[in-house]
Order: C-alpha cells, then structure tokens, then sequence
C-alpha cells in the first residue's frame, strides 16, 4: 500500500473512533426545518454518517446486483421507518437498532462477508427503519414532512453513493475502514 493510501486509511480509522459525538439524536438543530432540515440530517450525527457509508462499502463489496438492490432497500425501508415515527407508532430501542447497525455493517465489511443480494436488502431494510424513524421523530413541528424527508432520503443516497465510492481505495483499506466502523459502532452500543 503506498503511503498516501495508508495515511488516508489512518485518518479514516480515527475519525471511526470518535463515534460517542453522534449528536443526531438531541431534538433540537436550531431553526433548520423542512428540506434543509432533512438534508442535514444524517450529516450532523456520526451514527448515520458512519451506517449509511457502510451500506455502500458493503454493497460495493458485494459487486452485482447488490451494489444498487442493498441502497435501495435501505432508502425503502428508510422511508417507512420515518413514516412509522410520523404517523405515532412506537418502535422500540431505536437507539440500539442504529449503534448495533454500524457494529454489525462494519463487522460484515472487515470480513468481507459475501450475501446472497436479498439477504443483504433485508438486513440493510431492517437497520434503515431504525434510522428512518430517527429521522421522523426529528421532523420539527413546522416542516413539511414530505419535503424533509426527500432531504433525508437525497442525504442517505449521497452517502451511500460516497460509501461506493470509497471502496475504490482497496480491498484491504476497505476492510480496515470496515473494522473502525465496528469500533464505532462497540463504542455507540456501550454508551447507550
């Protein structure tokens, strides 16, 4: 691996590490609301940030079909899990569901873990109605649902696509990216 590979992994690594600052979950992003709330807000909490990288690293990983089917079923699910938290109905340990997604999509990019493409759209389905229905609870008072959730749904597709991206940078420095994203995730799950 040439150095700048390697500093770039390092960095990557390190940024995984701080992961108990994911604030996206405190209820108050001051005034932003409608698009600009929804656009903003997978971008101001690591948890998400680091999830929905994931997703893409791992679709990627997985070549194929999976590279487009496992990003849409998380927006999908997505979606429902906003629509769900929108409309009233609980869903239960949230939180966890989100900590316990940046564990497990990091564990399965360190391992190189190969799916079949509709077991993985389940599972990236499953952890995405946790983060969607973050993001409805989130929804202020005064916004459009409708236009907050295609900033969050644009956001989500944004990262994915960085994800996919990203996992150009090699084999091996994806799967060390995968094994901070778990890190992250460990450190999410024990602070909860």
């Amino acid at each position: 691996m040439n150095p700048m590979k390697h500093s770039r992994t390092l960095a990557l690594t390190t940024l995984c590490l701080f992961a108990g600052t994911a604030s996206a979950h405190t209820g108050d992003h001051g005034t932003v609301t409608g698009f600009a709330g929804g656009l903003t807000h997978p971008l101001l909490g690591l948890d998400h940030l680091l999830a929905m990288i994931a997703v893409g690293l791992w679709a990627a990983q997985q070549g194929g079909r999976a590279l487009w089917a496992v990003p849409a079923a998380f927006v999908g699910a997505m979606v429902l899990g906003g629509g769900l938290a929108w409309s009233g109905i609980a869903l239960p340990h949230v939180e966890t569901g989100i900590a316990l997604s940046v564990l497990v999509l990091g564990l399965l990019i360190a391992t190189r873990r190969q799916w079949a493409v509709p077991a993985g759209m389940v599972v990236a389905a499953g952890f995405a109605l946790f983060h969607g229905y973050a993001h409805g609870l989130e929804i202020p008072l005064a916004a459009s649902p409708m236009l907050y959730a295609l900033g969050f749904v644009l956001a989500t597709v944004f990262l994915h696509g960085t994800g996919i991206a990203g996992s150009l940078i090699g084999r091996h420095a994806t799967q060390l990216a995968g094994a901070g994203i778990a890190a992250s995730g460990l450190v999410l799950i024990l602070g909860i």
